[in-house]
């Protein structure tokens, strides 16, 4: 199949790779205003170019990777949507939830699938989390702690427009935690601090917050991320039930060291980035949306399930600057 993909910077240029190296896929369209990244995927991976998003639509793809800027997510999808061209789409939907509101209403009766890259949900660990607690075999669960500490910030301008740590971070953390528990969550209860960068104070962000939620079952989770971890790149799940507990995460590249005597785990180089800790699932995930182009599987990450655990960032974002409990209900419009 011909894939589409519309944006090429360090996502986009990591998608080409990964879709140029799966055996359905016989050939790239690219667009990209940025001329150097769209002549290196011609060099690199001998993909077709497109002069606009508008020629790559009607060039004769069967489906289309949006991985260009945030703010050109909606109307890149609503393209594709109306092109009749399934899409995937780096998260966020949207810059705000008003807009994500927007693009699911006009996607929800068009038959088109939009699946939405939020990549745990493709990583070996987490699916086996997911699978042990669907089984049961750890009993009800009363605790989870989940867990996404950065080796360092993402530049300033990053961190001006992103929305916030709960919107560009943790909403990681959120997807997980409802795709693995099958639970939704009901109340939120942050708190943030800032002793790094000082241009992540001055955005009004934080760089290391907390987060208490509550599902609807009554289960805590618990919710840890920073943007400074100097030993590397840390994202873990922790599942205590009744019956078991379980880890993700948990391998010899996890970047903490023990203080207890003769304990050498874990001795291997420490995850240092998100493209190394997650390189498989990116692949799977990928692979996952050649099968929903090919008609053969529904989206495994919706618009609608972004958009869930968008309304999770929002009540932690207003948790954060009010200092209280807030219920996902009183954000959630639309």
């Amino acid at each position: 199949m011909r894939i589409g993909i519309l944006g090429l910077g360090r996502i986009g240029a990591f998608h080409a790779e990964t879709l140029s190296g799966l055996d359905a896929v016989t050939s790239l369209v690219v667009a990209d205003p940025f001329a150097p990244a769209v002549e290196a995927a011609v060099e690199r991976f001998g993909a077709e170019v497109a002069r606009s998003p508008e020629a790559l639509l009607a060039a004769g793809v069967d489906g289309v990777v949006v991985a260009a800027a945030t703010d050109t997510h909606p109307a890149l999808i609503l393209a594709a949507v109306r092109a009749g061209l399934p899409v995937f789409c780096e998260k966020p939907v949207a810059r705000t939830m008003a807009e994500g509101t927007e693009v699911l209403k006009a996607v929800a009766d068009s038959g088109v699938p939009v699946q939405i890259g939020y990549n745990r949900r493709f990583d070996a660990g987490f699916a086996a989390a997911r699978d042990a607690v669907r089984s049961g075999e750890l009993g009800p669960l009363h605790t989870v702690r989940s867990t996404t500490l950065d080796p360092a910030p993402p530049p300033a301008a990053y961190v001006a427009a992103s929305g916030g740590i709960f919107r560009d971070c943790a909403v990681h953390d959120f997807d997980v935690i409802r795709w693995v528990t099958g639970r939704e969550v009901s109340e939120v209860y942050a708190a943030g601090g800032n002793r790094g960068a000082a241009y992540i104070r001055q955005a009004g962000d934080a760089d290391t917050t907390g987060a208490v939620l509550t599902l609807d079952d009554g289960t805590l989770a618990v919710v840890s991320n920073s943007r400074h971890n100097a030993r590397g790149y840390d994202v873990r799940m922790e599942l205590h039930g009744f019956a078991d507990s379980l880890a993700v995460g948990l391998d010899d590249k996890l970047p903490l060291r023990s203080a207890e005597p003769g304990v050498s785990f874990p001795s291997g180089v420490p995850h240092d980035f998100f493209m190394d800790r997650f390189a498989a699932a990116y692949r799977a995930e990928l692979a996952a949306f050649t099968e929903v182009v090919a008609g053969r599987l529904p989206s495994p990450c919706t618009v609608a399930d972004a958009l869930e655990a968008g309304w999770i960032a929002e009540a932690c974002t207003l948790s954060l600057r009010e200092h209280r409990p807030v219920r996902v209900a009183e954000v959630r419009t639309g």
